[in-house]
């Protein structure tokens, strides 16, 4: 049950290979290998590569979307408006479960995705160039890659470039986690929405874009945009990376032409011949029906459509053996606790979401059914990052596409059908050890207090959303959004300082973890007065 996919799964084409040219002769295409079936690749300027990426209408392949010529476009005038040098960042952070696409690239293609980046780079004129990672392969790939095109991090190179590992976390994947851990904070998000293309890594313009879309421009740079749309459809060409997993007989990643039939891609994986959902775009995707299936095409746009999702790639069907609500049961939690646990509709809504789901299987009825949509409702556009806003649009379209399955178990006494555990999860649903943070075991180990507000007191002076804001952010009447939060054990003292400060008095400090006599205590840190002067503040 929910067996964790390995780094490189099988890999297969459909059509002529461009991303996976090569796969057949060799398991990783070092530099030598790769000039062999690529070829070289000349430099463009930065208005032919802009061009160049929107006459292929190039999105950004990581489940956002962004067109990749309006990114570069934002970066280069930026760069030029401030004079400063941009910076480039490959995002290669792939910490969904049944995501692996990135994965097999970053292992067996390094140079392709390094091509895209540095001819932006030198479009850019970027000085730096960085690539995320969170995987141990996946990094020793990229820095041999590195090493064998002679480039490094040293301060005398004309171009420093380097590899950002961070932990395997859900977050650790959003643009502005990766940004804030290059920089030297922890891998979350910074808890405030900052366009990377106008303030990324050192304060500096920055494109950020996924590996597998620096891989695509690389393959478009070669052959030109008029050979590059002989491939795939006419709005959306070339070819797109996707893992299958789920009920399938053979996981695989698979690199296939736009509108190629989305059940043909079920059927090279051994998915059922009808499937009672399936997920895609991942865990921050949706679900299609059966019928649904037959309708669709592999596209944005058409998934889209349907009522699904392209998003990162992610297929995952599910078969008429299994309960679908159970199934996501297992997605939900494990959503719930990949939270930052910096904001209160990601760190209060999901758990409570999760329940929702649950209660919905245990007899709950229509209550429990109507509580898991305020929920889902409450939770979207709320939190300080997209966290939140995937695990609901997950959760909104399990219940839109299970009708039948929902009406059983909330007027029935449920489906009948076992939680078979398809969908991949990392340690069989267990989330990875850690906080991420990126430092050693006891930064990132459980935390130890909770921090509290005291809605008597608190008068939304707003100090505690600048010094933590991995915990608070304020909401649009200037108050804390959430009444409690974990403390991520690295901010432990950040957590500290901001109780100290507080001019109300109105935030306190509880150890959470149980100490030694098992029996917790709440620590002295000043909520009353006395403790201040104690302090010399």
């Amino acid at each position: 049950m929910n067996e964790a996919l390995p780094d490189v799964p099988e890999v297969r084409v459909v059509g002529l290979p461009q991303l996976t040219s090569g796969f057949d002769l060799v398991e990783r295409l070092d530099l030598p290998m790769h000039l062999k079936v690529h070829g070289p690749l000349e430099p463009l300027g930065g208005e032919q590569l802009a061009k160049l990426a929107e006459n292929i209408n190039l999105k950004g392949r990581g489940g956002a979307g962004f067109p990749f010529h309006k990114k570069l476009r934002s970066v280069a005038e930026a760069a030029i408006k401030r004079g400063v040098r941009p910076v480039v960042v490959v995002n290669g952070s792939e910490d969904e479960p049944a995501c692996r696409k990135d994965t097999v690239l970053i292992n067996r293609a390094p140079h392709l995705i390094l091509d895209g980046a540095l001819l932006a780079a030198e479009a850019l004129g970027a000085r730096t160039l960085v690539v995320g990672v969170t995987r141990e392969s996946t990094q020793r790939s990229m820095e041999a890659a590195l090493a064998e095109r002679g480039l490094s991090n040293g301060r005398r190179s004309a171009l420093r470039a380097r590899v950002q590992r961070n932990p395997v976390r859900m977050v650790t994947g959003a643009a502005a986690s990766l940004i804030r851990s290059i920089d030297g904070g922890p891998a979350i998000p910074p808890g405030r929405k900052v366009s990377a293309s106008q303030n990324g890594v050192g304060g500096a313009p920055t494109l950020l874009s996924n590996a597998e879309t620096f891989a695509q421009l690389a393959i478009a740079a070669r052959i030109g945009p008029e050979r590059y749309g002989n491939t795939g459809l006419y709005d959306e060409p070339g070819t797109v990376m996707l893992t299958v997993s789920g009920a399938v007989a053979r996981p695989m990643v698979i690199e296939v032409p736009t509108g190629v039939p989305l059940r043909y891609v079920l059927q090279l994986a051994g998915a059922p011949p009808v499937p009672q959902g399936v997920l895609t775009g991942g865990y921050h995707g949706k679900w299609i029906d059966a019928a649904t299936v037959n309708e669709a095409i592999v596209s944005r746009n058409s998934l889209d459509a349907v009522g699904g999702s392209l998003g990162a790639g992610a297929i995952l069907p599910i078969s008429q053996d299994t309960c679908p609500l159970g199934e996501s049961l297992m997605v939900a939690k494990w959503l719930a606790e990949e939270s930052a646990g910096q904001c209160g509709p990601c760190y209060l809504g999901l758990p409570a979401a999760a329940r929702g789901m649950e209660d919905i299987l245990n007899g709950g009825g229509p209550a429990a059914l109507e509580a898991l949509k305020q929920v889902a409702k409450n939770v979207k556009r709320r939190g300080a990052c997209s966290h939140p806003d995937g695990s609901a649009m997950f959760l909104e379209s399990t219940i839109k596409a299970f009708t039948d399955d929902l009406a059983a178990h909330v007027l029935g006494n449920g489906c009948g059908r076992p939680v078979e555990g398809v969908l991949p999860l990392f340690e069989g649903g267990k989330t990875p050890v850690g906080i991420p943070g990126g430092g050693e075991a006891e930064e990132n180990g459980p935390s130890r207090q909770k921090i509290y507000v005291d809605w008597t007191l608190c008068r939304g002076h707003g100090l505690c959303a600048d010094i933590l804001p991995e915990v608070f952010e304020l909401g649009a009447d200037g108050f804390p959004t959430v009444a409690q939060a974990q403390v991520p054990r690295y901010a432990e003292a950040k957590a500290l300082r901001a109780v100290r400060r507080c001019p109300a008095l109105a935030l306190r400090l509880e150890e959470s973890a149980p100490r030694d006599n098992g029996q917790s205590r709440n620590l002295p840190v000043l909520s009353q007065g006395r403790g201040r002067r104690a302090l010399g503040r």
